[in-house]
């Protein structure tokens, strides 16, 4: 039976070759299709939820040619009933939690969901974890929004949080919810604090992707202006498909730990705006304008990051910088 182009398996079944089973919170954002992706390359039978899957956009999956691989099933995140009925048919060796809402500009406008989303989420995948006790590992996406602004200071584990949003707060207390059932149940829990990662996969309601479609569409004759808020902003962008490889291999160590995985390099969002525009031949300059309903009303100046944790324990270092993801997401949408 094909639904959607998705595999129908009866529910809590293991593969006859009893691959490990991976459950992916969110699969269909940007991050959970890689996720995905890595995970069936590495022979895991992958589940993923979403609200309603009957109703979700499938778009990133078909985009990776993976929808036929992957089983997505309906779950309410921040419905304990819901989570524990998933939980319990699928019966993972492995979660990932990616779910919640994720947008820093949209936490301010919606910061109940966003609390809700993350926190309550976070919780109810970690007692469905505590009540089952089969020995399941859990990842749990954090943010570098956790630790707001830092001033010249590289976050590192051992960082102080001082988040500067609601998202940033959803996240810190996430982090922490992780942290005490670690320590509490001895549960193999972790978190990723994950500095900002973009690819193809990238929505345009995130700035990145508004920019880089926008400099695409000025360049074909399109669009004429592109709208930004604040351009003195510093982040830490990297490659969402390298992030994944992150997450799995922290849930593949002995004992689970919480690792900062960044590029450790920072750059101006004008930065970002100006090689967009060059690799499709125009000057930004020429092209932006400012507009103050875009400003967020309390922002994180400068994302900074020290990811040696991640060299050290787990053997991960980005590989791209900032420069080759806007190349990839400009070669990509100019195939669109």
């Amino acid at each position: 039976m094909i639904l959607l182009g998705l595999k129908i398996f009866t529910a809590g079944l293991k593969s006859m070759a009893n691959n490990k089973v991976a459950l992916i919170t969110g699969i269909t954002g940007q991050d959970g299709p890689y996720l995905a992706q890595l995970l069936l390359e590495r022979g895991y039978d992958v589940f993923g939820t979403s609200r309603d899957a009957s109703m979700s956009t499938l778009t990133n999956l078909y985009r990776l040619n993976i929808h036929s691989k992957v089983t997505v099933m309906s779950m309410a995140i921040n419905d304990f009933r819901s989570v524990l009925k998933v939980m319990t048919e699928t019966k993972p060796d492995e979660v990932y939690n990616l779910a919640g809402q994720s947008s820093v500009y949209l936490s301010f406008e919606q910061p109940i969901e966003t609390l809700e989303s993350n926190i309550i989420g976070t919780l109810n995948l970690l007692e469905c974890i505590r009540i089952l006790d089969r020995g399941i590992r859990f990842f749990n996406a954090s943010s570098g929004d956790c630790f707001g602004n830092t001033g010249e200071l590289a976050s590192d584990e051992k960082t102080p949080f001082s988040p500067c949003s609601p998202y940033g707060v959803a996240k810190a207390a996430a982090f922490w919810e992780v942290a005490n059932y670690r320590d509490a149940y001895n549960l193999y829990a972790c978190s990723g604090i994950l500095f900002n990662h973009e690819s193809p996969l990238r929505p345009e309601r995130f700035v990145t992707q508004k920019i880089v479609s926008a400099a695409c569409r000025i360049a074909r004759g399109d669009q004429k202006k592109l709208n930004l808020g604040n351009l003195n902003v510093h982040r830490d962008w990297g490659l969402s498909s390298e992030y994944v490889d992150a997450m799995w291999l922290m849930l593949q160590q002995e004992s689970p730990d919480d690792y900062v995985i960044a590029t450790g390099k920072t750059y101006r969002l004008d930065e970002f705006v100006a090689e967009a525009f060059r690799l499709v031949g125009l000057d930004w300059r020429k092209y932006l304008e400012i507009d103050d309903s875009l400003l967020r009303l309390t922002d994180l100046t400068a994302g900074r990051a020290n990811p040696g944790k991640a060299k050290r324990n787990l053997d991960w270092v980005a590989k791209s910088s900032m420069f080759d993801v806007i190349k990839l997401m400009v070669e990509e949408k100019q195939k669109l």
